[in-house]
């Protein structure tokens, strides 16, 4: 586990650690969310997430929401459905530490891909997904809402487990 970076409100540093979202924490994760996205996940599409039986794991350190992860096992395949580290956290590590968990529990799922979709303009997050060892494989043309009623285009990667 990584030392949480200290604010300087805080006494001394907090180990992180990974726990499953429970409608308990789903408003700081919708705080989060609405932070971070131009165009955020709403609260039915996390209980719908978590109705279904995905994995929806908390990254914590003592009070602090790092980020978190929403992921959906198929066949053979673990499809990334929404990753996201608290706009306060972001530069720090966290989304690999969130990546490398989900990668070893898909492999734990018997899983031997990983797949995700990113906005094309978010060229921060494919770079992470990049260096974390994912490859561009396509485009799914129109697929994400923008402002003024558009719509973007996603980029698909997959990751070989």
């Amino acid at each position: 586990m990584s030392a949480l970076p200290t604010p300087a409100s805080a006494a001394a540093p907090a180990e992180a650690r990974f726990q499953p979202l429970t409608l308990a924490e789903l408003d700081r994760v919708l705080d989060v969310e609405y932070r971070a996205y131009s165009h955020p996940w709403t609260r039915g599409n996390f209980t719908d997430a978590m109705a279904s039986g995905y994995q929806v794991q908390l990254l914590m350190a003592d009070e602090h929401l790092l980020g978190y992860f929403v992921a959906m096992m198929g066949v053979d395949e673990v499809h990334l459905l929404n990753i996201t580290v608290a706009p306060e956290f972001q530069g720090q590590g966290w989304a690999r530490m969130l990546l490398e968990a989900l990668a070893l529990w898909s492999r734990g799922q018997g899983a031997q891909w990983l797949w995700l979709e990113v906005r094309q303009s978010n060229t921060r997050a494919q770079s992470i997904y990049l260096t974390h060892g994912f490859r561009r494989v396509g485009e799914r043309k129109r697929y994400y809402p923008a402002a003024a009623g558009e719509r973007e285009d996603a980029v698909v990667m997959t990751l070989a487990l």
